[in-house]
């Protein structure tokens, strides 16, 4: 095997000049210093300089910000009009943006610690609005909230009842898109103070022009506080009940199951009006069960059955449609597996719940933009798809060999492949 060397400046993700091209005409950096503003006359970056660098990094594998000076400095030094900025800048940024955590304290004497930052999610809506990833005129939107558990081992993060160190953020989300993050330590339930929270997510929301029509929760939402709110922010809402002695009581009632199949799976489903933490206003519960496989009696109601709930007041659709809406809800959940995985949430740089909480939107702000980059994209080629995941998106895209000509006074970019990116200035 002979080998040889050559000196030509050859980069190896080409593709990223294309995919900053796209996204920097779609004024989304200007969006960006226009929300969360100047950073002194001074200051060589902007915040969209914060932003635009971790996208780029992202999309060509960097895993923190020491990569973007220490491996990829070439690599996005190619890039037109961008400077690349150090790893020191782009830590400090991050930390300005920050907010101050408050601390509360429960009637058991547990402190609990909670950063809200309401710049960061304004801008985070503000920028899917105007990339038309939302659209103000849809009345049927979805909403979704869930609390994702984070395992890190950061100064100031505490223990979770999943025997692990981390933060338990909350996160709203429309659409697959992350919509709203408020960012909470480890040892908070998800009900502590959950009401105020879907509170602010709603309002960041109705500052844009959106009303959900329909709210889906698991059982961490079952809470007395929470269903006003979710009522009054949206048409209809669909909660996943938790068990109590006085629910099944009304379950042994019914005589009624019609036999259903859900995921190949053989199912009874019923329906229900019940009054909930002791109300007078009842509300319907579609009931679902199935036989356990051993046989073995339930604790509640003595039966060998397997029942769930939901909590809804929507009253049109079949029992089997609100379990099959309700369950819908786990494609939402992938998006937690993306952003842990392709977008660097499980590698939170700061040693401070506030700073971290920074991150954790910028990221989402990132994933969000990666959507509306191959959503655009996969409209004018053929080789990229609206669903790749960012790794696969790296291999067919940005990995392309590239070099920088002059000629006749112009720059021109060589592509050493046959794929037909030049579609995309078009």
């Amino acid at each position: 095997m002979k080998i040889t060397y050559s000196k030509e400046n050859i980069n190896s993700f080409g593709g990223i000049n294309f995919a900053d091209h796209i996204v920097s005409n779609s004024s989304l950096f200007e969006t960006i210093n226009q929300e969360l503003g100047q950073r002194g006359v001074k200051a060589t970056y902007s915040y969209s300089d914060l932003v635009r660098s971790y996208f780029l990094l992202t999309l060509c594998g960097g895993e923190c910000a020491e990569d973007i000076t220490e491996n990829l400095r070439k690599e996005l030094g190619q890039v037109t009009g961008f400077n690349v900025c150090s790893a020191d800048t782009l830590l400090r940024m991050q930390k300005e943006l920050s907010t101050q955590k408050k601390t509360y304290v429960s009637n058991t004497g547990i402190e609990h610690d909670f950063n809200v930052n309401t710049k960061m999610n304004k801008l985070m809506v503000r920028l899917l609005v105007e990339s038309k990833q939302l659209n103000t005129n849809n009345k049927d939107y979805i909403f979704d909230y869930d609390n994702q558990f984070i395992p890190t081992n950061k100064y100031d993060s505490k223990r979770s009842y999943k025997k692990a160190d981390g933060y338990f953020p909350g996160i709203a989300t429309i659409g697959n898109h992350p919509v709203y993050i408020e960012n909470r330590n480890g040892n908070s339930n998800v009900k502590y103070k959950q009401d105020q929270t879907l509170e602010r997510a709603y309002s960041t929301l109705k500052q844009f022009g959106i009303k959900p029509k329909f709210s889906r929760m698991d059982c961490g939402s079952f809470d007395k506080t929470v269903i006003p709110v979710v009522e009054a922010n949206s048409e209809f809402f669909f909660i996943r009940a938790q068990r109590c002695t006085s629910l099944y009581n009304k379950i042994k009632e019914v005589d009624t199951w019609e036999d259903v199949e859900i995921g190949f799976k053989k199912y009874q489903v019923a329906s229900i009006q019940y009054a909930p933490f002791g109300w007078d206003k009842t509300y319907r519960y579609v009931i679902s069960r199935e036989k356990t496989q051993d046989g073995q009696g339930d604790l509640y109601t003595g039966d060998a059955f397997k029942y769930r709930a939901i909590m809804t007041n929507e009253t049109h659709m079949t029992d089997l449609d609100v379990i099959l809406f309700y369950n819908a809800r786990g494609e939402s959940e992938r998006v937690f597996d993306e952003m842990n995985n392709d977008f660097l949430w499980k590698k939170m740089p700061f040693s401070f719940l506030e700073q971290n909480t920074v991150f954790l939107i910028m990221m989402a702000i990132c994933r969000n933009m990666f959507h509306f980059l191959t959503d655009y994209i996969s409209k004018k080629v053929e080789f990229i798809k609206p669903n790749f995941r960012l790794k696969k998106f790296i291999y067919r895209f940005i990995v392309v060999p590239s070099k920088w000509i002059k000629r006749g006074r112009q720059h021109i970019l060589k592509l050493f492949t046959a794929k037909k990116y030049h579609i995309l200035l078009e």
